[in-house]
């Protein structure tokens, strides 16, 4: 499998098109009959769609992903740890998921960018400085 483009996105940091590349990538795989499952970067392309904010598509996603891959590969699942937090709108639990994981390079860049965009949104990030407080008191 070509994952150039991907491999692009990651390294211009253009995260919002992860979603779209792997979705074309996947079809592209699937299309030719090529069992890609062993090799596909799930935690990425998690990632991706949790980037665009499409949580949606992530847990599409997640429902599709084999058993033996979610429970061989830890990294997906703490991806899919931070997407279940946001589709219960646990803003505090979407920064432990961020901050429990030792991601890998490829995955830590997505995460740092998400977690940077997270911040920024008022709402969320009221959410959760207002959750910690709570903890704390």
């Amino acid at each position: 499998m070509d994952f150039s483009s991907l491999t692009d996105a990651l390294s211009s940091q253009n995260y919002a098109k992860i979603p779209d590349i792997c979705e074309t990538l996947m079809l592209q795989v699937a299309a030719q009959g090529i069992a890609f499952q062993d090799d596909w970067p799930y935690a990425i392309h998690l990632l991706g769609h949790i980037y665009v904010n499409d949580i949606n598509s992530a847990r599409f996603l997640w429902k599709t992903i084999p058993v033996a891959i979610k429970e061989s590969r830890p990294e997906v699942a703490a991806a899919w740890k931070i997407g279940q937090n946001l589709w219960t709108r646990d803003y505090a639990g979407v920064h432990d998921a961020i901050h429990e994981f030792n991601w890998s390079p490829e995955a830590h860049c997505i995460v740092a960018a998400f977690s940077g965009k997270f911040v920024c949104d008022p709402t969320a990030f009221f959410v959760l400085v207002w959750t910690l407080v709570l903890r704390l008191g």
